[in-house]
């Protein structure tokens, strides 16, 4: 697929993935696992290249069912406060959602008084009516003042736990950012140092791996690299997973030196959890609770390996996840890049947490220079590199000169402006493109009512 050549917004490359991802999922849904799985796999992608997997939604008539969570009185603390705690977003004790029928030309109420988000809920209505989804969900962050707006549409509500793709991207960095602060894990070391399969490609570091810069083969390389295929499948586990792809001779022709070329995604995603299990000592879902579950009382998040596992639609929001996390099966190889699913308000607390210079409540979770270094453009810095679309990329997340963000490929769209101390996530469960057209439609109204506040 040719690179633009004019310079978009560091949300493109998220569609250029759903548009490369299609012929994968077909191929997938029928794998059960191991090496005879994997081969079925790269035959089927192989005889299937040409597919872009892509579904595609009409329009539709009628009114969406709205939820506005009005949230003055349950915000997060500020971070000076002496005593921090992280109180859930909503209580039925405090103030209960409402839910009516809202059409396009119907305002949502503002809900925190110092900031006017009316202009927000027609846009969403619309919208989701126009292009026929089941819902959005919306929650804006402040640094100060915690979650200032909560609103939802249609079938979405706090506790919808959504797969969120690509979006996991951040939070599978901040686990290595974290073995890091705590001297288990150098990440401008080789990777060598920590796994004995290191050797495999032996100048590889953790900051590489997680900068999309390892010189592995991405996922905009090839969606169905046959070397790479056990990264799809819940079958085996992590460390099996990453060793085959880190000593494979399969992928000697196509591996680039490290830290010479943006390579978005892919298997190089899976060796940095697995050096991270090994350097931490535990599993990945441990180093998830100890991470994020615990500190931040994100209970919604967790991570698994659903592309083989749930009927494929290319690479458009799989269908059969309605139950959330309990219609998959265990798995010991959770995919680090695009594996995690959580609930609107909790990815929210970790949006703050990033905001608040790597703290949920009185906890430390990150450093403040582990989140900084999180945020700035690695790839720009170390090697004079650029993504596809000329923005830079840090660890996990895309960096403009306006806002970094962590988009993934079912329609989810996290950002946070940093200088303005203040971010959203939006969910819908769609595709890429989709979710990024609307978040372009957001963009604009909510740093409009930021700076009217300001």
């Amino acid at each position: 697929m040719p690179v633009p050549s004019l310079r978009v917004t560091p949300l493109t490359p998220v569609r250029r993935i759903a548009c490369t991802l299609g012929a994968l999922c077909v191929a997938l849904a029928a794998c059960a696992g191991g090496d005879d799985a994997v081969d079925t796999v790269a035959d089927s992608v192989a005889r299937d290249s040409t597919s872009t997997g892509l579904a595609t939604t009409g329009s539709s008539e009628g009114t969406v069912a709205m939820t506005v969570v009005e949230t003055p009185a349950v915000t997060f603390p500020a971070i000076t406060s002496p005593a921090i705690t992280s109180p859930a977003v909503t209580s039925p004790e405090t103030t209960p959602p409402t839910t009516a029928p809202l059409t396009a030309s119907t305002t949502a109420p503002a809900v925190e008084a110092s900031y006017d988000f009316t202009a927000v809920g027609p846009i969403v209505d619309s919208f989701v009516t126009e292009r026929g989804l089941d819902g959005a969900g919306l929650v804006i962050v402040e640094r100060d003042r915690g979650i200032v707006h909560e609103q939802y549409w249609g079938e979405f509500a706090a506790d919808r736990v959504s797969l969120i793709a690509s979006s996991s991207k951040m939070l599978t960095a901040g686990v290595l950012l974290r073995l890091a602060d705590q001297g288990l894990l150098d990440l401008d070391a080789p990777v060598a140092d920590v796994v004995d399969w290191g050797a495999g490609n032996p100048d590889v570091t953790p900051a590489q791996l997680v900068s999309n810069s390892s010189g592995l083969v991405g996922l905009l390389d090839d969606v169905g690299y046959g070397p790479y295929l056990c990264q799809f499948l819940a079958a085996g586990t992590l460390q099996a997973c990453a060793e085959r792809v880190f000593t494979t001779p399969d992928d000697d022709a196509d591996v680039s030196p490290s830290d010479t070329r943006f390579r978005y995604g892919g298997a190089q995603w899976q060796v940095a959890g697995a050096v991270a299990e090994v350097a931490a000592g535990t599993s990945w879902a441990e180093l998830i609770d100890e991470t994020y579950v615990r500190p931040c009382g994100v209970d919604s998040l967790g991570y698994n390996n659903h592309f083989a596992q749930l009927p494929g639609r290319g690479f458009a929001y799989p269908d059969g996840f309605d139950d959330g996390p309990s219609v998959l099966s265990a798995t010991d190889n959770p995919n680090m890049e695009g594996g995690a699913f959580i609930d609107p308000p909790d990815y929210a607390a970790l949006l703050l947490m990033h905001l608040r210079d790597g703290r949920c409540g009185d906890v430390q979770v990150l450093s403040e220079a582990a989140v900084e270094r999180m945020h700035e453009d690695r790839i720009g810095e170390v090697y004079g590199g650029s993504t596809y679309t000329g923005s830079g990329y840090g660890m996990g997340w895309w960096v403009d000169d306006t806002r970094i963000t962590d988009p993934g490929a079912y329609g989810s769209v996290p950002w946070l402006d940093l200088d303005g101390g203040y971010g959203a996530y939006l969910v819908i469960e769609a595709d890429a493109a989709t979710g990024n057209e609307l978040a372009s439609k957001l963009f604009g109204p909510v740093d409009t009512a930021f700076a009217r506040a300001g």
